[in-house]
């Protein structure tokens, strides 16, 4: 048995996201994807002493209305300093700043990125890395692409010599089940309710935001409060 997840690639995405990723034994980025705007792609949310705030990573899209999340660049250098900043003002007082802050600066003050699948699987693999999570990551590059929604998802499971397609429940409303019973592939749903509450700062509790802010808050106790940990 071999489980596979296909799914697009976040900026620093939610605890969801890394527990998909440990659910499987390959997870591919699917950054061959089209580019949406708006979206997790390049942003994400920080909790702040006002509410929660987006970190948005600018990326060049004028004139480029079908570009790939793969060729996305990245718009300048000077988003990293910003973002830095914002983590370091908002999460300097939170119990694991220093152990997560050795982890996540070099990756925003030491080095430079051409294109947002660049930055997005350098950070996602330092995560992985970070949280012990050893599934192995590819991209959907590293496959022949075939035609259909679904039926691509289905052909690459099985050249990745997948057994069990496991997707996120917001997949329901376009993937067609029957192409992957016809495969002989297992069909199966991830379920992202159930998370407990950890030791968030500022107010209210709010479970939609990065992994920085668990990675801040709890450390390497993070595991604890994410599904992979707990089981």
């Amino acid at each position: 048995m071999k489980k596979v997840a296909i799914v697009q690639s976040n900026y620093i995405p939610w605890k969801g996201y890394f527990d998909l990723i440990a659910a499987v034994d390959e997870f591919i980025l699917y950054d061959d994807m089209q580019y949406t705007r708006r979206d997790w792609r390049n942003r994400n949310r920080i909790k702040t002493p006002t509410g929660l705030h987006w970190i948005t990573v600018p990326v060049r899209v004028k004139g480029r209305y079908h570009q790939t999340i793969r060729e996305t660049e990245i718009d300048g250098e000077a988003w990293a300093q910003i973002h830095w900043k914002a983590l370091t003002l908002n999460y300097k007082h939170a119990p694991c700043f220093r152990q997560t802050a050795d982890l996540l600066e070099p990756f925003y003050l030491g080095r430079a990125y051409t294109h947002l699948s660049q930055l997005n699987r350098t950070l996602i693999h330092a995560i992985c890395e970070h949280l012990g999570i050893r599934t192995v990551i590819r991209a959907s590059w590293d496959y022949v692409l075939t035609e259909g929604k679904t039926e691509r998802l289905v052909s690459l499971c099985l050249q990745a010599g997948g057994t069990e397609y496991v997707s996120g429940p917001a997949a329901k409303g376009y993937i067609d089940p029957t192409l992957f019973e016809a495969a002989g592939v297992r069909l199966s749903w991830f379920d992202y309710d159930g998370y407990p509450q950890y030791p968030q700062l500022w107010g209210e509790f709010h479970h939609g935001v990065s992994i920085v802010d668990l990675l801040f808050c709890c450390g390497k106790d993070a595991p604890r409060y994410m599904k992979f940990g707990a089981s």
